[in-house]
């Protein structure tokens, strides 16, 4: 499965090559899909490697080869388990079924990362998982959260909010440095931030040293 960005810079590079016979350069590829870095252009290809659509050509510059496209695929999952929504984002049909929410980058749900990036991308999900406010979308990286149905390369649905309850799940920014996304619980005057995996310590921080971020809202899983 791709996302709408992953796709678009996959449709990008096969018409110029099919045009000029030579792949776009990373500038031209972040002017084409309106993204704020390259590093985002570097996010996607990566993406679309792993995914057996493209490959690097070695030893040679902006050397880049479509494999397949999304068409060539066969068939796909059509349901997912529980309340997880399976990304199709391919279809163009979809558009008016689907609300779509910035992708800020990855989040660990183990050891914590620094946080909050740029928008990376952006993700349709659907309206009725959305109640009200700003939302946006991150990666998860890690396994600590995996008790809680959230897996490595799972997309996290979040609405910006700056508390929540204890025993909710949340993106945690700590010492203004770092983002982690655990299930927050009130011990007194301290703030725990607790793993969904018996292999992850809890970890306890003064009140002054956690703020959220946002609170989980919903859970997107491609499935390949």
């Amino acid at each position: 499965m791709l996302t709408k960005k992953q796709h678009e810079l996959l449709v990008f590079i096969h018409k110029r090559l099919s045009r000029d016979g030579v792949s776009p350069s990373f500038d031209e590829m972040k002017e084409a899909l309106n993204l704020a870095s390259k590093s985002g252009v570097h996010r996607l290809v990566s993406a679309l490697e792993e995914r057996g659509f493209i490959r690097r050509l070695p030893h040679r510059a902006r050397a880049l080869e479509v494999l397949k496209m999304p068409e060539m695929t066969g068939s796909r999952p059509d349901t997912a388990p529980g309340n997880v929504v399976q990304a199709d984002f391919g279809r163009s049909d979809r558009g008016s079924q689907t609300s779509e929410v910035p992708v800020l980058g990855r989040i660990a749900a183990g050891v914590p990362i620094e946080a909050i990036q740029h928008e990376t991308d952006r993700l349709p999900v659907p309206p009725d998982m959305l109640s009200g406010g700003e939302h946006f979308a991150l990666e998860v990286s890690g396994d600590s959260m995996i008790d809680a149905g959230i897996l490595d390369g799972d997309v996290v649905v979040i609405r910006r909010c700056d508390t929540a309850g204890s025993g909710e799940i949340v993106v945690a920014l700590v010492d203004d440095q770092e983002a982690t996304l655990k299930r927050l619980r009130k011990k007194g005057n301290s703030i725990a931030l607790e793993a969904a995996n018996p292999a992850y310590e809890t970890r306890i921080f003064g009140p002054d040293r956690v703020r959220v971020q946002g609170r989980l809202v919903g859970l997107i899983r491609r499935y390949h």
